[in-house]
């Protein structure tokens, strides 16, 4: 699973769209579905729930929620978490952000070496998402090494424990944050969502303290975590195939369905958030009993052959309307709000990199590693390269 995982789905997916599985480091058994459709119904049926006191195992939050954040809620307050958070996450404030993007990756694009070898996700990959999020927010940069730490470990726990705990400390910086963002103010985002949090507010137009910790964890965590797998794996399977690159290199309208055929191929969410049976479900003739927990694959869907003939074969000229039949972002109520930024974060560097830097290629003596296993999310936590 560890080495690859689309193996695993696909030999799930052969024999059935729905399994009982047990889930590492949780060491937690649930329902896994891997057909595509499947997949798409399950995550439009509202029996399914986020919020973890439909589980039949609840006793507490586990130490893991951060605040109350929309991915562990359900209608009507995810409702109006979304449509609170929306008003200032705008597609205008994302489109602002391209600018930045561009001198940032041209910023570490200039830090790379001119030959030699390279890291592709220490020196892009990862410190582009960290960035474009931190600075949307407003982190200050000496914080960004200890924020990094922790959201690495409650999004790929080690333990239990450690996941745990590094939420207690994502927990404590996100309020310290937001209470310096109360006393002094800003124009970021975490300082609009917090000047809409007056006190002559209507009550469904505030966000309360627990909530606007939430949305912190929330856009500061799903925002860089996912990109960084999206950036660092989609080059990885460009590097692994030559002529593909060749092609987008020759060919930059190739770009944008380059991103979407990384999206659907690479998967870097593998998995939706855990859902919880509010009442027994009935999926594919396979019974859940209420209380059950439910992971819906959505690499596994991505990569079914019903969608995208040679589902497992990569390439940057596949019909849009087949690239784009992934579920990279989920369906439904809790579609990803950050998809644009994530699209306009990886075409950048993407199209950046082959421009500025195109003899690039995979160094033969340095494998590329992987982050610690993990179902939900995947990438490579090295990307070893040598410039020519």
């Amino acid at each position: 699973m560890h080495e690859d995982p689309h193996a695993v789905f696909g030999w799930l997916a052969a024999r059935g769209p729905v399994h009982r599985v047990r889930v590492p480091v949780f060491d937690k058994e649930c329902w896994l579905v891997v057909g595509h459709a499947e997949a798409r119904a399950a995550l439009l049926d509202d029996r399914l729930r986020n919020d973890i006191r439909h589980s039949a195992d609840w006793t507490d939050d586990g130490g893991y929620a951060v605040g109350h954040n929309m991915l562990q809620s359900d209608p009507p307050q995810h409702t109006r978490l979304r449509r609170l958070v929306s008003a200032e996450f705008t597609a205008r404030r994302v489109a602002a952000m391209r600018p930045r993007v561009r001198q940032l990756v041209d910023e570490l694009l200039d830090a790379l070496p001119a030959t030699g070898p390279a890291d592709l996700v220490e020196s892009l990959a990862l410190p582009l998402p960290m960035a474009v999020i931190c600075e949307l927010m407003g982190v200050p940069e000496s914080d960004r090494a200890d924020f990094r730490s922790w959201s690495s470990e409650v999004v790929a726990p080690t333990s239990a424990e450690a996941a745990g705990a590094a939420a207690g400390a994502l927990s404590g910086y996100f309020a310290e944050l937001i209470a310096r963002r109360r006393a002094e103010g800003g124009e970021d985002l975490l300082s609009a969502l917090v000047r809409s949090n007056t006190a002559d507010a209507a009550a469904e137009e505030r966000l309360s303290d627990e909530e606007l910790l939430g949305m912190a964890f929330l856009l500061l965590v799903a925002g860089h975590e996912t990109t960084v797998n999206l950036i660092g794996g989609g080059l990885l399977e460009l590097l692994r195939r030559p002529a593909q690159l060749a092609a987008l290199r020759a060919d930059a309208g190739l770009l944008e369905n380059a991103v979407e055929e990384m999206l659907r191929h690479v998967s870097p969410v593998q998995t939706s958030s855990f859902r919880f049976a509010a009442e027994p479900v009935t999926v594919a003739g396979r019974e859940i009993p209420a209380g059950a927990s439910v992971l819906v694959g959505l690499a596994a869907a991505a990569r079914a052959a019903s969608v995208a003939p040679r589902p497992d074969e990569f390439d940057v000229r596949r019909p849009p309307e087949q690239s784009r039949a992934h579920l990279a972002f989920g369906h439904g109520a809790h579609f990803c709000l950050g998809a644009p930024l994530a699209r306009l974060e990886t075409a950048i560097a993407l199209g950046s990199l082959l421009e500025r830097r195109p003899r690039v290629r995979l160094d033969p003596d340095r494998p590329v590693t992987w982050r610690p296993s993990a179902i939900m999310l995947r990438g490579p936590a090295t990307l070893p390269v040598r410039f020519d």
